[in-house]
């Protein structure tokens, strides 16, 4: 396909990287000469220099011969302009803007049509609902949902003194009491597709697949169930802090803020009138031990400056906090992040790379193609929910008859309400959905692609 991406800052080098490697012709617009010549560089891309909201600048990009126009500048205005210039010189054309400002949320919704929108993204309100979800299962570094719901793939870390640590996979059932599938392990920063031999050792970071209605059974017969999370302290009062914190408050859980900004204080305090707004440094420890912050059932790091939010982790991590949450908006260094007691990492650019590389393979194969795609175990895996069509092949076999790709493995079946994590005497048939979890370095577009 042909792609126009318009701003080639953090979100957009990532898609040029993802989009660019899958194939698509992919054509970048940006005002800054120097930023262009090193995706140039680094990617098989075209590059046009100039402002994307210009007609002009849109025609050169060849916006009438576009299938999919990404508007990811830093600014909402200019990404709103782009796409309804965009559409209005390409009525076919698709069309995506990140919309950051909270205050557009309900007219950017009411007036989608009118502004040409195909779909809109919002980084901090994702991260922040994935933070909430992460909350209510504190023992899980990370979460991904399938299914609708009824299946998941949860991290978690083995670490020194835990149950799982010198376990053997065909032995992890007797430990966990439930029905769990280890699709992919961490270790020393590689992603291992693990055998019944497998045996887990302290470090490993491991991704489990398991029925979103055992989960607190998981937790529970690992040890790792805590109570439930009642007050929360954020560092930083960004957009991420401002969305979490009004999430948080409708489950009724206490919310204290910490930011510098004395302005950004006061108009938190307005737009949150229920949340605790401290004005302080966290880069002071005397700040940290006077608000008592190791006390908090939760805390969580989203200022705008990532060693700031590793060092603020490391403090609630020696301090003993139960969770831990910590937003990294650059994640490149993956082995030495791991490495680190950061609890739960979360990166808004990964989420919304995420979201629209599923659009854009949907776009691409109108018949099979994802449902969801997540990227796990640091990017080197990817997990995909697939719809069983028609036309898929080995309908009706079971799966010790079915022959699949190195490297692929079948994680989980629904069948209409009925949700199982498959053995080899399981089956698929036309209308159930399948989550298959692979490397990256398989090419799956459609489901058909699993089989050898």
């Amino acid at each position: 396909m042909n792609i126009i991406i318009a701003g080639d800052g953090k979100v957009g080098t990532m898609l040029t990287r993802q989009l660019s490697s899958e194939g698509h012709d992919i054509t970048v617009i940006d005002s800054d000469a120097a930023v262009l010549q090193q995706s140039v560089e680094r990617y098989d891309v075209i590059s046009v220099h100039g402002n994307c909201a210009s007609m002009g600048v849109l025609q050169q990009a060849g916006v009438k011969e576009a299938d999919l126009l990404i508007a990811a500048t830093n600014a909402d205005e200019v990404n709103l302009l782009c796409c309804t210039t965009a559409h209005a010189l390409n009525p076919k054309l698709h069309t995506i803007a990140r919309i950051r400002n909270p205050e557009y949320t309900e007219q950017i919704y009411r007036m989608r049509n009118i502004f040409g929108l195909s779909m809109v993204i919002n980084p901090e309100n994702q991260a922040a609902t994935e933070i909430e979800r992460l909350l209510k299962y504190p023992g899980f570094l990370r979460r991904d949902t399938f299914a609708k719901g009824k299946t998941e793939i949860v991290e978690l870390r083995v670490d020194a003194g835990s149950k799982l640590c010198n376990v053997s996979l065909m032995d992890l059932r007797s430990i966990v009491k439930c029905q769990v599938l280890v699709c992919a392990v961490l270790r020393n920063g590689s992603a291992v597709a693990p055998r019944g031999d497998f045996v887990l050792r302290e470090g490993d970071r491991i991704f489990v697949t398991a029925l979103s209605q055992n989960l607190a059974t998981l937790l529970r017969n690992l040890g790792l169930l805590s109570r439930r999370v009642r007050n929360v302290t954020i560092c930083g009062g960004g957009k991420i802090s401002y969305y979490l914190a009004a999430k948080l408050k409708k489950s009724g859980i206490s919310v204290r803020i910490i930011e510098k900004d004395y302005a950004r204080c006061r108009e938190l305090c307005e737009l949150l009138p229920e949340a605790d707004v401290i004005h302080g440094n966290i880069r002071e420890q005397d700040l940290l031990e006077s608000e008592a912050v190791a006390d908090a059932d939760a805390l969580v790091a989203l200022t705008g400056l990532d060693e700031l939010n590793m060092i603020v982790s490391l403090y609630g991590t020696s301090r003993s906090v139960p969770q831990v949450i910590t937003k990294l908006s650059h994640t490149s260094n993956r082995s030495v992040v791991g490495n680190l007691a950061l609890g739960s990492v979360i990166s808004p650019r990964e989420l919304v790379c995420s979201n629209i590389v599923r659009y854009v393979r949907a776009m691409e194969n109108q018949t099979g193609a994802a449902i969801s795609v997540h990227a796990i175990a640091d990017g080197q895996a990817e997990a995909m929910e697939f719809l069983v069509e028609e036309h898929t092949r080995n309908c009706g076999k079971s799966l010790k008859e079915i022959k699949l790709k190195p490297n692929v493995l079948l994680v989980s079946i629904s069948h209409g309400a009925d949700t199982e994590i498959p053995n080899g005497n399981s089956s698929f048939r036309k209308g159930d959905t399948v989550v298959v979890v692979t490397n990256s370095r398989e090419n799956i577009r459609q489901l058909n692609d699993i089989f050898a």
